[in-house]
């Protein structure tokens, strides 16, 4: 995914101080208030330039989001291409993308907010584009990921690829929240008991979810 594609050249030419400001900004106040409450006024106030600097760098409201949510998914993304052209076991390749979503949601809990507000949008057009933006690769590595592992044999055939990715990427998107959003964090708690977050719990945590997909997943016998 382009980074680039939704804001001005003249956001490049700005010094990599002022491109963090406003960048972090940002994020804080799309995560606390969601897009369509977030105040472009606010953060051009808190990033210490105008609003028409704003659109200086961006043509609206929506460029500087989709700039910040593009951000916000660019560590995964570059794991996730790394993994598709690993040659490696599926399951080890699930086991660094769990230990990525724990470790990215303890030091980015403000991107994960942020993406946990992206999907309450009531706005069924920018629900579509948002989707889209953020979700068709992932969606693609993780049908060939397990479309690959049934022609090799170490994944069962009678699964459907597509509906696997769907419902592993609705897993690791729940664990993501489960370490950064106050009512996951607290359903966490509820389902595995207190501490489950803790870092100290962290390899059983890892260790559950892969025998869960393993056994889903997985030929019999393996």
């Amino acid at each position: 995914m382009d980074l680039n594609q939704h804001h001005k050249p003249t956001f490049d030419n700005i010094s990599p101080e002022k491109r963090r400001r406003i960048i972090e900004t940002a994020t804080m106040e799309f995560a606390r208030k969601g897009y369509h409450d977030a105040s472009v006024s606010n953060i051009a106030s808190k990033s210490g330039i105008s609003v028409g600097s704003v659109y200086k760098y961006f043509d609206s409201k929506l460029d500087l989001f989709l700039t910040i949510v593009h951000h916000s998914i660019s560590r995964m993304e570059n794991l996730l291409l790394g993994l598709a052209a690993a040659d490696e076991d599926v399951i080890i390749k699930v086991e660094k993308i769990l230990r990525e979503i724990i470790s990215a949601s303890r030091e980015e809990s403000t991107l994960i907010k942020l993406y946990n507000s992206i999907t309450t949008i009531n706005d069924k057009k920018l629900a579509a584009q948002f989707a889209a933006e953020m979700e068709s690769m992932t969606a693609g590595i993780y049908a060939r990921a397990v479309s690959e592992g049934q022609k090799s044999g170490e994944i069962r055939a009678d699964i459907d690829p597509k509906i696997a990715a769907f419902l592993i990427d609705n897993l690791f998107m729940t664990l993501q929240f489960s370490y950064a959003g106050d009512y996951y964090e607290e359903r966490f708690k509820i389902y595995c008991g207190e501490g489950i977050d803790r870092p100290e719990k962290d390899e059983f945590v890892i260790e559950q979810i892969l025998k869960f997909i393993k056994s889903a997943l997985k030929n019999r016998g393996e």
